[in-house]
């Protein structure tokens, strides 16, 4: 399964890059790094450039790229948005996660 986009996640994306004036080709890296409360950190970046190693997707018209290790925690992986009176901000909704920590950033697989 790929790594997916819900629309507010979509939506927010794409006015970052329309605030940013980012190119139209530019992408999301999604990815996680050792590291957080438990375990593993996600990491989200706006890229324009695509090794050709990565994985390669798109939902809701934004192009996903990920490097291999990091889809291979990632994978079937849905990005959400939240924007609520406590916070907002990307919420990462992980079947492969065994254990996430209460801000939502890092995970345990």
């Amino acid at each position: 399964m790929p790594i997916t986009l819900s629309e507010a996640a979509a939506k927010e994306i794409k006015s970052i890059i329309k605030d940013q004036g980012l190119a139209d080709g530019v992408a999301l890296r999604v990815g996680v790094k050792g590291g957080g409360c438990s375990g593993f950190s996600y990491v989200l970046d706006l890229t324009e450039s695509a090794p050709e190693n990565d994985e390669v997707m798109e939902c809701q018209g934004i192009k996903i790229l990920s490097d291999r290790k990091s889809y291979l925690y990632l994978d079937g992986t849905e990005i959400d948005f939240k924007d609520e009176v406590m916070g907002r901000g990307f919420v990462f909704k992980n079947p492969k996660a065994t254990h996430t920590c209460g801000c939502g950033s890092s995970f345990s697989a």
